[in-house]
C-alpha cells in the first residue's frame, strides 16, 4: 500500500529515534552485516562482467544487497546520513546521538566490508584472473585516476559521492512509502541501480571493493591511497548528498 509523503516522513522520524537508542553492540553488529551484505552484492555484480556480459547487468542485480539489509532492519551509515539530519531538524535527536550513530555504524560497515573482502579474495578472487582484472580496473578508477588528477581528483571523488548518496538516500526514503515487502523492494531497486550503473562513489561499497583490490595485490591501491583519495572525500560527499538532496527537501516540503 502506498504511503503519503507526510506520513512517510513521520515514519522516518520515528525510525531515527529508534536508531538513536541502539546500543553500541547492536550498531556494530547491524553495521557489520550491512557492510558484508553490500560486499556480497558487489561481488555478485562482477559475475556478468567476468563472463563477458555488459557491466550494466551487474548494476541491475546489485540492489539485491540493499533490499536485504533494509528489510532485515540493519544499519547502513549512508542511509543514516539522511535520516539523522531529518531528526536534528525536527528536534527528535541531538548532535551527540547523531555522531554516535554515524561513528559506530561506520565502523561496523567497515569491519563487515573488510571481512567479506578477506573471505572473497581467499575463496574466489585469487583463483580467477578475470576477477583480479576487474578489481585492478576498479582500483584504478576509484584511486589512481583521482590521484593522477591531484586536487581536482579529491573534488571529483566528493562530487561522485554526492551524486551517489542522492540516489541511495532516495531509496532509503522510498522504503517508507510502501507498507508491503514487494512494494519496498520495487521502489528501492531503481535508485540503487542508477547510482551503481553510473559508477558513482558509495563509501560502504568501497569498504569492500578497495580492500579486496589491495588483498589481491593491485598496483593501483594501497591502504593510504584508498583513504586519502577515495574513502575520506567520498564519505564527505555522501553526507552532503544525503542532506542536500534528501533531508532538506523532505523536511521542507512534507514535514507537518
Amino acid at each position: 500500500m502506498y504511503v503519503a509523503p507526510e506520513e512517510a516522513v513521520k515514519s522516518m522520524l520515528s525510525a531515527v529515534e529508534k536508531k538513536a537508542s541502539l546500543s553500541v553492540g547492536k550498531m556494530l553488529i547491524r553495521g557489520f552485516l550491512s557492510g558484508a551484505i553490500l560486499g556480497y552484492a558487489t561481488s555478485l555484480s562482477f559475475v556478468p562482467q567476468s563472463q563477458g556480459l555488459p557491466p550494466f547487468i551487474g548494476a541491475v542485480i546489485f540492489p539485491v544487497g540493499f533490499v536485504i539489509l533494509v528489510l532485515m532492519g540493519l544499519e547502513l551509515v549512508t542511509g543514516n546520513f539522511a535520516l539523522f539530519p531529518m531528526g536534528l531538524m525536527a528536534g527528535n535527536v541531538s548532535w551527540s546521538k547523531t555522531l554516535r550513530n554515524w561513528f559506530w555504524v561506520y565502523i561496523g560497515n567497515l569491519l563487515g566490508g573488510v571481512a567479506y573482502a578477506f573471505l572473497y579474495t581467499i575463496s574466489v578472487a585469487n583463483y580467477d584472473p578475470k576477477i583480479i582484472e576487474i578489481l585492478n580496473s576498479i582500483a584504478f578508477s576509484k584511486i589512481a585516476s583521482y590521484q593522477q588528477a591531484g586536487g581536482f581528483g579529491i573534488i571529483l571523488a566528493m562530487l561522485k559521492g554526492i551524486l551517489c548518496n542522492w540516489m541511495v538516500t532516495a531509496a532509503t526514503a522510498m522504503a517508507f512509502f510502501s507498507t508491503t515487502t514487494i512494494g519496498k523492494a520495487f521502489t528501492m531497486w531503481f535508485p540503487i541501480m542508477a547510482f551503481f550503473a553510473l559508477k558513482y562513489e558509495h563509501s560502504v561499497v568501497n569498504m569492500f571493493v578497495l580492500p579486496a583490490a589491495i588483498m589481491v595485490g593491485s598496483p593501483n591501491a594501497t591502504v593510504e591511497s584508498w583513504w586519502i583519495w577515495n574513502q575520506i572525500p567520498v564519505t564527505i560527499g555522501n553526507i552532503l548528498g544525503a542532506v542536500m538532496f534528501t533531508s532538506l527537501p523532505l523536511m521542507t516540503h512534507y514535514k507537518k
